[in-house]
């Protein structure tokens, strides 16, 4: 008999990704959120949209309702998107029933690569390169750690980026601080500083990931992208990206890594390549990410094969592609960003050159939310644009 699957977190464009991916394989697909309605739950390829409790509010009473949606729709699947949601789940995974798949290695894996600081320690052991780091317990020790550095900027990085604490979730994230004095006052005015963190020198150069599916510590397959363009312009959520090939130091990194923990499911292994080609480790997420589609599109059908890896069923011959994708509402306000600078940040020519840009996304360049064949969920990602916009 066939899985019946539900993904989490149906506003989340990945989310939408996995449902057209297993849902296109004639997989039954339920969809959840902690809103009444979704973007992936519109797709045609889900079967049912239901609603759990927010997960920040509290992650016991999320996950009751999880299992209380498996127990009603016989769901023998469960695939979280984002953080919170893995976390709460993984927070409680012993009591899953038994029939129940959960596509990910054991807690102490997802532990030892997902806490930075137990990340960077373990890195370092594998001469994975690392940023100048120093270990912080919490503000206070971070203070002391402060008066012994005399290059800035610095970077101020949580131990997690969502904090599992009793019942609640705590978001956390990273921070800059061009001199001491703005770095004191970070680390006193926010109340994430009491748990571990880190104090890291500031890598120049530019962001790159490698995605990756593992198979109980053996790789199955690598993905690599670049950002063509970003929201906010100076860095952030890709709007349009395209394929590229591996980096070849990065993948032995991220397989070291990776395999050393016996991962498996699927990671995204973040690092920040220097001008002078060194790739520092930045962090793992155990997730899947943002720009799913476009690997999915260049062949490489993460949600599908992950299915196939942990229902132990053949893999498909491997053929990567080039493509672009753009997410075009992201792109827009990217695009907006920019054309309400002041002057002194962009001129009147770089302001038309960039609408020039928008309009000229590029022939190879597919939608990544609006899809002909499916185009419901665009349609409601444009009310909810419209409305936040009107708001």
């Amino acid at each position: 008999m066939k899985s019946r699957i539900l993904v989490l977190d149906g506003n989340q464009r990945a989310s939408l990704a996995a449902v057209r991916s297993l849902g296109s394989r004639d997989l039954w697909v339920a969809v959840g959120e902690s809103a009444s309605t979704s973007m992936a739950g519109f797709s045609r390829y889900c079967s049912k949209m239901v609603t759990y409790p927010d997960p920040y509010d509290s992650p016991r009473l999320f996950f009751e309702a999880v299992l209380n949606l498996i127990d009603e729709f016989n769901i023998s699947f469960l695939l979280p998107i984002t953080e919170a949601t893995t976390y709460a789940v993984l927070q409680y995974r012993n009591e899953l029933p038994g029939h129940v798949t959960l596509p990910f290695p054991t807690n102490g894996a997802v532990e030892q690569l997902a806490n930075k600081n137990e990340l960077f320690k373990f890195a370092a052991s594998k001469g994975i390169p690392i940023p100048e780091t120093l270990f912080c317990k919490d503000a206070e020790e971070g203070l002391r750690a402060l008066k012994a550095i005399d290059r800035f900027p610095v970077v101020l990085k949580p131990f997690k980026s969502k904090i599992l604490e009793g019942d609640r979730i705590i978001s956390t994230r990273v921070l800059i601080a061009e001199s001491a004095e703005e770095a004191r006052s970070l680390l006193k005015s926010h109340s994430f500083f009491s748990y571990p963190f880190t104090i890291q020198s500031f890598i120049v150069g530019t962001g790159q990931g490698v995605f990756a599916l593992f198979d109980h510590g053996e790789a199955v397959c690598y993905f690599s992208h670049r950002r063509l363009r970003e929201k906010p312009p100076g860095g952030g959520v890709s709007v349009l990206s395209e394929s590229a090939p591996i980096d070849d130091a990065l993948k032995v990194s991220s397989e070291q890594l990776l395999g050393s923990v016996g991962w498996h499911g699927v990671a995204m292994v973040e690092f920040r390549v220097a001008d002078e080609g060194t790739g520092y480790l930045m962090e793992v997420n155990p997730r899947f990410w943002g720009s799913l589609q476009l690997a999915i599109d260049s062949g490489i059908d993460f949600p599908w094969w992950l299915y196939l890896v942990c229902t132990e069923q053949q893999m498909p011959e491997i053929k990567w592609q080039q493509r672009r994708v753009r997410w075009i509402l992201g792109d827009l306000d990217r695009l907006l960003i920019i054309l309400k600078s002041p002057s002194t940040r962009y001129s009147l020519r770089e302001k038309l050159a960039e609408i020039v840009r928008f309009f000229q996304p590029g022939l190879r360049t597919r939608h990544e939310v609006n899809r002909w064949n499916d185009l419901n969920p665009f349609w409601f990602e444009l009310k909810q644009y419209l409305r936040a916009l009107k708001g």
